[in-house]
Formats: structure tokens, C-alpha cells, sequence
């Protein structure tokens, strides 16, 4: 257990405004004691940096109906260039198995699908938010 509770952004990010599922799954983030930040579809990542950095977030959750996950790769290399690169990022929706690979390769740690369990979001999502911790005291005890 944490000393204080998880830390997680909920957002859409790109052209597609069905957040049904965000919502559900940022209320199941809540339910289990998380701090959840949700935010309307067609986010900008410029707008989303600023969050994390606003919110001391440490896992974002991105929606992904309409081929938004095409954006996720400008999203990590926003967040290295922030110096964020400690934040996780989990993306949930509708995305082909042939792009998990690719995805997976530029930083996501978790894809979930339709009919994921929220036993199994809420229990991924802790784990990362504890590797983001550990990683940012890593970061700030090298500066």
C-alpha cells in the first residue's frame, strides 16, 4: 500500500469525443481510492503535459475509439522532452493487435481492450503508478 493515494489522468487526446468508456473507467480508478483527473474529449498534448506537471500525475489513461492511439508516440516523446519520462502511460479502446507491438515499443505500458476487467485496469494501473514513484525518486536523487 501507498502512502498516499494514486495519481492518474484520464483523457482523450486527438478528434474523437466518445468518452463513455473513459468515464467508466475513471470511475472505476475512483472507486478504488485513486485520485483520478478526468478531462473532456479533444485534448490537445500540450494541454495534457501541462496537467501532469499541474497534478503531480503518474499515470495517464488515454481513450482510443477512432485511431487516436496513433498519437500516443508524440505523447511519450512529449513527456521525455518535459522530463517526465517517469510517467506510465495506459491506453484503453479500440486498438488492432497488430499495432500492440508498436505501441508497446514506444513506451505504453498497458493496452486494454473491450471487456477488460476492472479488477484488472485498477490493479495494472496501481503497479504503475508505484513504478512512476519509484522512478521519479530515481530521477530526483541523480539531480
Amino acid at each position: 500500500m501507498s502512502d498516499y493515494p494514486e495519481r492518474v489522468l484520464v483523457t482523450k487526446i486527438g478528434f474523437d469525443g466518445h468518452d463513455r468508456g473513459s468515464r467508466v473507467v475513471a470511475s472505476y480508478l475512483r472507486d478504488a481510492g485513486m485520485e483520478v483527473i478526468y478531462t473532456p474529449p479533444w485534448q490537445e498534448i500540450d494541454a495534457v503535459i501541462n496537467l501532469v506537471i499541474e497534478e503531480d500525475i503518474e499515470v495517464i489513461g488515454v481513450s482510443s475509439l477512432a485511431t487516436d492511439h496513433l498519437i500516443l508516440p508524440d505523447l511519450m516523446s512529449a513527456l521525455s522532452d518535459a522530463d517526465l519520462g517517469h510517467v506510465q502511460v495506459v491506453v484503453g479502446g479500440i486498438i488492432p493487435a497488430p499495432e500492440h507491438a508498436a505501441l508497446r515499443k514506444v513506451g505504453i505500458s498497458g493496452i486494454f481492450g473491450p471487456g477488460t476487467a476492472s479488477e484488472e485496469i485498477v490493479a495494472r494501473v496501481h503497479e504503475l503508478a508505484l513504478k512512476a514513484r519509484s522512478e521519479r525518486g530515481s530521477l530526483m536523487e541523480t539531480t
